[in-house]
């Protein structure tokens, strides 16, 4: 079991369970969008496949929190707000999003329980942040 020194210099990728684990979180996400009826608004703003989305979502959590940058390079100089610009993200598809990956989060159930935390929250605020008035 790591120190709590050992803990805080590993990145928030690291802490997570990487890739892994960027990957069940983001599959369970698109799963809970996809079967729940609370996700209803938030499901119909997306395509039809959501292969290419439960590809590109964890590969860009992954360079975010301070792992590998594939999303990153592939994709340079895009902003993911401004790509979701065209979207009309509201306070209602904001708030289904943040819901469902803290539900996601949740029961991927990561062991380091504070980097999961902190992780739901400041995707929560990133969400919210793109909501249109």
């Amino acid at each position: 079991m790591a120190t709590m020194t050992e803990t805080a210099a590993l990145s928030p990728y690291d802490r997570i369970g990487g890739l892994d684990v960027l990957r069940r979180i983001t599959d369970r996400f698109y799963d809970l969008m996809e079967s729940e009826p609370a996700f209803t608004a938030l499901r119909a703003m997306h395509a039809a496949d959501l292969a290419p989305m439960r590809e590109a979502l964890p590969l860009f959590l992954a360079g975010w929190s301070g792992g590998p940058r594939t999303w990153w390079d592939a994709n340079p100089g895009k902003c993911m707000v401004s790509m979701h610009t065209r979207f009309g993200i509201d306070k209602t598809t904001a708030g289904q999003w943040a819901d469902a990956m803290r539900q996601a989060i949740a029961d991927v159930a990561p062991p380091d329980t504070a980097i999961a935390d902190a992780l739901a929250d400041v995707l929560n605020r990133m969400a919210l942040g793109m909501a249109k008035a």
